[in-house]
């Protein structure tokens, strides 16, 4: 077996481009995440010294914050909204245009089309829908809802508005996996005298495991770092209270509860982290079985 030998060049540039990109990751992603949790067991304001109180932040978290409950039952409901309604619609959209459809290009970038939007313009969208005033929603219907304010109602139709988006996203990644299906495992399961429902549920989609990974990653993350819409439409109050948002008018607000806050963004690192972990372990499970 032959072993290539690097030279001091070779080294250099390969400990440059590694090195930059470690020190980046380091900076922006492991640096203010291990802050946070260090943060998360102290009173810091910003300007006081640092002085530690363990887990007081997070007792008073549980007793002492109602928008704290509200921003985890709101947030649970985003992921399961998302999760079980528009990634099977995106999917399902996906199916459908894999079927070479007429006028499927039209199709595809009309549900493609909100997705190079930002959640802070589906936000304003979403205002000129909803809004009981002038919205389009009521001026068709004839009613007379307020749909934003009433906060029983406002974080479902958000959701719907935030899933508009969503569903696009879903449906480009699970179109670009059914392309790469080889079509001998479909003409392999008709001859068999497989249903279509059959060779979709039993051939295409177990062979859509590694997109199923990246679309359930994609999931969680938007889920629980939704911010942008429900701030553009009333600051994330009265109803559509969020752990992100709570995370932003601690740390960044008047309060300059920096401690605090931290704590909050803990709780929801531990959230994301903990649906990611479980499922990648079966997954690795299963690869290795």
């Amino acid at each position: 077996m032959i072993t290539r030998r690097y030279s001091r060049r070779d080294l250099a540039v390969l400990g440059l481009g590694l090195g930059a990109a470690v020190l980046v990751n380091v900076a922006l992603i492991w640096g203010p995440t291990l802050a946070s949790v260090a943060l998360s067991g102290t009173d810091w304001n910003g300007i006081s010294e640092l002085r530690w109180i363990g887990t007081r932040n997070y007792g008073d978290l549980a007793e002492e914050y109602p928008p704290f409950w509200s921003a985890v039952r709101n947030n649970v409901l985003w992921l399961a909204f998302l999760g079980l309604v528009a990634t099977p619609f995106g999917l399902f959209c996906a199916v459908l245009l894999d079927r070479r459809l007429g006028l499927s290009r039209v199709y595809q970038s009309a549900l493609y089309m909100p997705v190079v939007l930002s959640l802070a313009v589906v936000g304003f969208i979403a205002q000129l829908v909803y809004s009981s005033d002038y919205g389009v929603l009521n001026a068709v219907t004839g009613l007379t809802t307020d749909w934003l304010g009433d906060s029983s109602i406002n974080i479902w139709v958000v959701m719907v508005a935030a899933a508009w988006r969503h569903v696009g996203y879903v449906m480009i990644i699970y179109l670009a996996g059914l392309k790469a299906v080889d079509p001998a495992l479909k003409e392999a399961a008709a001859i068999d005298g497989a249903g279509e429902a059959q060779t979709f549920f039993r051939v295409v989609f177990p062979t859509l495991r590694p997109i199923n990974v990246i679309v359930l990653v994609i999931t969680v993350i938007e889920a629980l770092r939704a911010f942008d819409i429900v701030y553009a439409i009333n600051k994330g109050r009265n109803g559509l209270e969020l752990l992100s948002v709570l995370v932003t008018e601690n740390i960044v607000g008047e309060a300059s509860r920096i401690g605090f806050g931290s704590a909050i963004a803990v709780i929801l690192l531990v959230i994301s982290m903990a649906f990611i972990v479980t499922y990648l372990s079966q997954l690795f499970k299963e690869d290795r079985r």
